[in-house]
């Protein structure tokens, strides 16, 4: 009495359920299997059916598939560089964005968060490249926030009312 779902009781054979035999080799046997589901037809139809695979002649790296798989999915590869590295592009980033701030507390937090981020890089041990990065100069940025947002200039008074004279007065003049 066969198994249930085997070929001897009319049941569905996948061509998964069945073992191999002995002395085949497991890559003969997925041959076998690609073949078998091909002549199913179970590969007709999918997407990209009969278009060449793209840039199948170029070798892959590794790293040529990081970038190939950051591009396809827009992903951002900053977090995948050196302390070193990513500290250098956001002091640069820091710098060019002080004069964007509203206001001088702004510039002060983000100096000074900035500023102990990079001393904790420096007391951590190395990992990639030397951290060659100085702290920014809070003063020199406040005064590059300074030039960019002016003080505002000092109200007008409003003119004073000409001074009229009580009516008693401008009687007699008529």
């Amino acid at each position: 009495m066969g198994e249930a779902g085997t070929p001897q009781d009319g049941g569905a054979d996948d061509g998964a359920t069945r073992r191999p035999g002995r002395g085949t080799r497991p890559a003969d046997r997925v041959e076998q299997q690609i073949r078998e589901a091909q002549a199913r037809g179970a590969f007709a139809g999918l997407r990209g059916e009969g278009r060449p695979i793209p840039d199948l002649h170029r070798q892959r790296t590794a790293h040529q598939w990081v970038l190939d798989w950051a591009e396809r999915e827009g992903a951002d590869l900053s977090a995948a560089l050196p302390v070193g590295l990513l500290l250098r592009r956001e002091r640069s980033d820091l710098r060019a964005s002080v004069p964007d701030l509203r206001t001088e507390a702004e510039v002060r937090e983000v100096v000074a968060d900035f500023n102990a981020r990079l001393r904790d890089a420096y007391l951590r041990p190395a990992s990639g490249p030397p951290l060659a990065v100085g702290p920014l100069d809070l003063e020199v940025q406040l005064e590059r926030w300074r030039e960019a947002h002016p003080p505002p200039p000092p109200p007008v008074p409003p003119e004073a009312p000409a001074r009229r004279r009580p009516w008693w007065r401008r009687r007699r003049d008529a």
